[in-house]
This record gives structure tokens, sequence and C-alpha cells, in this order.
């Protein structure tokens, strides 16, 4: 639902926006198109549709939304869904009236195909001319089944009900209409009728036997490995028992496939025979084969994907000015909206005052209302925005003003737009950016580091954690390059921290998943991200006091995560590893560990147990006493590093509390 918002405001942006690039032709025909929308009606209660709806209702954007109603919501009446069972009644509210904002509401019932043309043409004229957007409620829908295998729509539905839909069938009653009209006799439907179910016979009998035609071979082919098998073996009595049932299942599927032959290799172990080398060849070809087919997509492998980026290093000039962080993202956003036409940003106080740190100052007064933009509060419909923008060729940078609010829009992240490149074999690409801040503040609200659940719920979008403002304006560079989208995390207490203006604005790029070694060492491996890395910097220049010369490591991209192995190659030095992370225990600091020990084989090179230092399982207390015995203060840094020398060496380093 949240992604017809940007589907729609498309049409809106090419009909008025100038200078757009010519690739603008691909995806528009100077702003004609309209965005059809469905919903049934008992979603209409999730908050996602009343926040686009509202948006849509304010942005005045050509968009159709098609309200089915069967006054049901699987088994549950519409009196437990909608108030006064009617939803245009309840919206009557945004019915536009003269000289105001809103949608033409229109009803129709499902079953009337004169009335649902004659609704349709109107509604799709609206849309299209005056870039109005449009609710149809299309009342007395029927459910020829139920919602799913089990849940059979005669266990809840009375027998009148039942009756009722039998004979206001939309079928049914086109076929009488037709009848009514003399646009076809009996016999001529029935004769269409019985075409239809024979064309459709055939294709779903074609469909399937194309579908299965594969299959049935890679099972051949394994069967044929385990006959040499058995031949070999004199009729091993499992692996018989096993190639007989595989034998029998007419129509397998590669699970049933896969898991024989595996089956079958645990009893090879021990014999030394040319079959078992032709099946072990077998299993890992095939799997090598097939795995992609589910597995492939996640993440772009075009040319253009994140990673293939260059980085092209940050220049500055001898007499650079010492400027506030949010300076260098600001400058660093007008090079960019000067190079890019199809550049927006919008979100809550992105457009007039230029965001609540100023990153965005005066951007809207220099490039327009329609590129830099205000939103009301409602993350979901941003970040569907955004994803909609993104799928009719803007680049959009949809802005949630805190890190914490970003879990309103955590299920169009996760289930749309992590998920689009994948679920469509890489067909459909939204290269959007999710712009953000956090960590590092003080109190319950805008300073939680919900890390963890980002990083199980994202895959499939690119996570940036930059640890200052020019680093994330080098990765606003670097992902406007790329076909992939992404989330950056800025650090919201480092918006007045003072940091160079460097030279080349606009054209430096911080590679993505690459870590970045912010301090040499040979004694123990330091990793962090964000805003947390100051005091891990601070720590280790006081622990250089006690003899420890820590190597201090930032991640960057957590996802992708350290491709080349860097992080691998400084315990192959160290022998040691400390994870700082402002996440709760067992959260981001688990993701990243399992990277450097499981993925990257840390755990060959340790002399010392693998510790992580977190914050607390809370949400941090109020004040800077809060976030000192919330969250990891240098002094615990100092300490816990200090704690895994002095087991290795006591009497080097004796112990702080002995």
């Amino acid at each position: 639902m949240t992604r017809l918002l940007g589907l729609a405001q498309a049409s809106k942006l090419y009909r008025h926006l100038e200078h757009l690039p010519e690739k603008a032709s691909l995806f528009s025909d100077k702003g004609n198109e309209v965005a059809w929308g469905t919903i049934g009606n008992a979603s209409t209660s999730e908050g996602q549709f009343w926040e686009t709806i509202n948006a849509a209702g304010v942005m005045q954007v050509p968009m159709v939304v098609s309200i089915w109603d069967d006054e049901f919501g699987i088994s549950v009446p519409a009196k437990y869904h909608t108030t006064k069972e009617d939803i245009s009644a309840v919206l009557s509210g945004f019915q536009k009236e003269e000289d105001t904002n809103g949608f033409e509401i229109f009803k129709v019932k499902a079953w009337d195909y004169p009335a649902l043309i004659e609704t349709y043409v109107k509604a799709e004229k609206i849309a299209r001319e005056d870039h109005v957007p449009v609710i149809i409620h299309v009342q007395e829908c029927t459910q020829p089944l139920g919602h799913s295998t089990s849940g059979s729509h005669e266990r809840y539905k009375t027998k009148e009900r039942l009756q009722w839909e039998k004979d206001y069938d939309g079928i049914k009653k086109m076929r009488e209409w037709l009848i009514n009209n003399q646009i076809a006799d009996e016999d001529t439907l029935t004769q269409i009728e019985k075409e239809a179910k024979k064309l459709v016979k055939d294709a779903r009998k074609k469909a399937w036997a194309d579908y299965t035609a594969p299959m049935k071979a890679e099972k051949s082919e394994l069967i044929k490995i385990l006959d040499s098998i058995l031949k070999e073996t004199g009729h091993k009595k499992d692996i018989l028992e096993l190639r007989n049932r595989l034998a029998q299942i007419k129509e397998p599927k590669r699970a049933d496939i896969l898991e024989v032959a595996r089956k079958s290799l645990r009893y090879l172990k021990d014999k030394n025979i040319p079959s078992k080398k032709a099946l072990q060849t077998w299993i890992k070809n095939y799997k090598a084969r097939i795995q992609p087919k589910y597995s492939k997509y996640l993440y772009s492998e075009s040319k253009h994907k994140a990673t293939n980026i260059p980085a092209v290093p940050v220049q500055y000039a001898e007499d650079a000015p010492l400027v506030d962080g949010r300076i260098v993202l600001r400058d660093n956003f007008i090079k960019l909206f000067e190079k890019y036409p199809e550049l927006l940003v919008f979100g809550e106080d992105s457009g007039k005052i230029g965001d609540v740190n100023q990153g965005l100052e005066g951007l809207q007064q220099r490039f327009g209302e329609m590129r830099v933009s205000d939103t009301g509060i409602r993350e979901a419909s941003i970040v569907g925005q955004g994803i909609g923008l993104a799928l009719r060729g803007f680049r959009p940078i949809a802005e949630i003003q805190y890190l914490d609010y970003l879990l309103y829009g955590l299920q169009t992240l996760s289930d749309d737009l992590a998920t689009l490149h994948y679920r469509s074999y890489g067909r459909q690409k939204a290269p959007a950016i999710i712009r953000t801040r956090g960590h590092r503040l003080e109190g319950i609200w805008h300073s939680g580091s919900q890390m963890s659940a980002l990083l199980s719920l994202l895959r499939g979008i690119n996570i940036l954690v930059p640890r200052n403002l020019t680093q994330a304006a080098g990765f606003y560079n670097t992902v406007m390059e790329s076909d992939e989208p992404a989330l950056i995390i800025e650090t919201l207490n480092g918006y007045r921290l003072k940091e160079k203006m460097p030279a080349n604005l606009g054209e430096f790029k911080i590679p993505v998943g690459k870590i970045e070694v912010l301090k040499p060492g040979k004694d123990i491996t330091l990793v962090s991200y964000g805003s947390t890395l100051r005091l891990v910097q601070k720590a280790a220049e006081e622990l250089m006091e006690a003899g420890i010369d820590a190597e201090v490591i930032d991640i960057q991209s957590l996802i992708p995560f350290d491709l080349s192995h860097e992080i691998v190659k400084s315990l192959q030095k160290t022998n040691r590893i400390l994870v700082i992370d402002e996440d709760v225990p067992g959260g981001a600091s688990s993701y990243i560990m399992n990277k450097v020990l499981n993925e990257q084989q840390g755990w060959k090179y340790l002399d010392s147990q693998p510790q992580t230092l977190t914050a607390k399982e809370h949400r941090p207390a109020y004040g800077h006493d809060g976030d000192y015995f919330s969250k990891p203060s240098t002094e615990d840094i100092y300490e816990k590093v200090y704690e895994i020398m002095h087991e290795a060496n006591p009497k080097k380093y004796p112990g702080l509390y002995d």
C-alpha cells in the first residue's frame, strides 16, 4: 500500500519537474500515468492504509485505490473491522470539496458491470487529468473459495449468505447481463466457457510438465549413479532402500532428490570406490547449480552494485577550514542535487528548516519544494514513498528523523524494500536511500541502537554506519552511483563537532563493504562503528600509557561486512579481539563476532577469549549519567581491554581491582 504513494507521486514530479535526465522518458510520458492499487476491506484497519490515504490526500497525486469489500476479513465480519461497517462512510471526511484537497470517493457494486465501467472510467479521468486521488469502494464482493485450505468459508458464513454469494457471483451476473442485453446467447456463452476451461486445463498441464521435467531428469541422473554404487557395493541395503524410495516418487521435488543423494553418501564414508567420487561430484555440482535458483539476487549482481563503486579519497586544501560536521554534509548534498536532477529528499522537517540538524539547510529554497520537501509524521509511508519513487526512476532519499523512529517503517523496509530484488529474481530495482541518525544521545528516545533488529530484518539493504559526517557524505556519493537500496545512519551527536571541509565535495567516495584501520596496533584488535568509535579511540590513547598497543578498526559497513577479511588479518597479528557496541548484549556484537570468528575463521588465531562490550539490556537512562551507566564508556573500554591483557600476562599487567 505505501509504495503506491511514491508510484503516484512520480507522475506528478514527471509532469512538473524540468531538466530531468533522458532516461525519464523510459519511466513516464510527461506524468500521464495513474498508479492503481487494491486493498481488501479488512486491511483498511491497518495503519499503513491510513498513512497512505492521508498523505495522498495532502499531496494530491494521481492514485486510484480500489477497496474490495466482501464484508469479511477471513472469518471476521466487518462489524469488528470497520466503524459503521462501511469504510467509505468512515473515509467521507477525505472527500474533496471546492478549494480543498482530498479524494474523490465512489461506491459501486462488484457485480454491476456497467456501473463498474462507468465508475472506473470516471476515476481514471479525474486522476490522470487533474492529479486528484480517487477511492472506489467496491461493495458486495463475493468469495468463491475460502481464504485458504484451512479457512473454508462454509465454517463461518450462514447458508443464506453462501446462497447469496452464488446468486451474485460476478461471472454469473456478467453472463446474465450479456444475455439480457443480447450481446451473446446461452449457447455461445456455454461454448466459450467450454473452450476456456479446456484452454486453462491444457495450459496448466503444460506448465506443470515444463516445471517438473528438469526434476525428473535430475532424478534419473541420481538413480543412475546409485545403481553404479549398488553394483560396486554388492547391493548395500540402506542405499537400495533410498534408491527405491526415490524411484517411486513420480513427481519429485528437488529436496527429495538431494536428500536421497546426501543420505546415500553417509553409507559410503568407509568406502573407496569410483562411484562414491561420482556421487560426491554430483552433489557438489547439483548444489552449486540449484542453490542459486533459491538464493540469488538478494543483492544486485550488476556492474552498478554498491561494492563495485571504487573508492575516491577525500581531498583537503592546505588551508581547509574546520566547520561543523553538518556543513560538510549540507554542502555535499548541494553538489549531489546539482549533479543528479532526479535526486529528491523528503521527511519530517526536511524541507523548510533543512532537517532538525540542518544538514539540508537552504536546499529547499535552492532546489524547490518538489525536490526537497516536508512530510507529516508517517514513517511507514515515507519509506513506501521512497520505494515507489525509486521504482519509477527517481533517486529518493527518504529521511526518518531518528533511528528509533525507523521501527515504524520497519515492516515496509523488511517486507518490501529488502526483498524486492530477491523476490523479482533481479528484475526489479528500487535504489532508495533511507537517511536517519542515531547513537549516543541521552534518554529513552532517540538514543537507542536497534541495530540487531535491522541486521536481522533488512538483509537485502546495505546498512552503512559512518563515524562522522564526512564519512556519511562519502557514502551518499557512493550509493548514488549504485543500483541498490541503502540505509545510512548518521551520528546524531556529530553535527556540531568540527571536521575539515573537503575540497572534492560530491566526488569522494567511501567504499561499501570495507573496514578502515584508524590506529594500527599489535596487542589487541578493537572493533566498533559509529559514535562509539570516538570513545574507543580515546581509550586506545590512554591504553598506550599502560603499554598496551591496541589496533582500532572502524567497521563502517555492517551490510555488507568486511568483504576482504581485513579484520582477521588484524587478528593474525594481535591474537585478541574486543567488539565494542552500544546495541544490547547479543545484538549487533553477535553478528560481528559471527562474521569474524566463523566466516573469516578468526578463531584460529586467538590466544585469548573473544569478548564483547555492549550497552545494558535496557534503553539508555536519562541524562549524562544515564548514558554513562547504560552504554560503554571510555573507562569501560579501557578496563575491559586491560582485563584481557591481565589474563594473558598478569605479571606485566597487574589486576586493577586485585
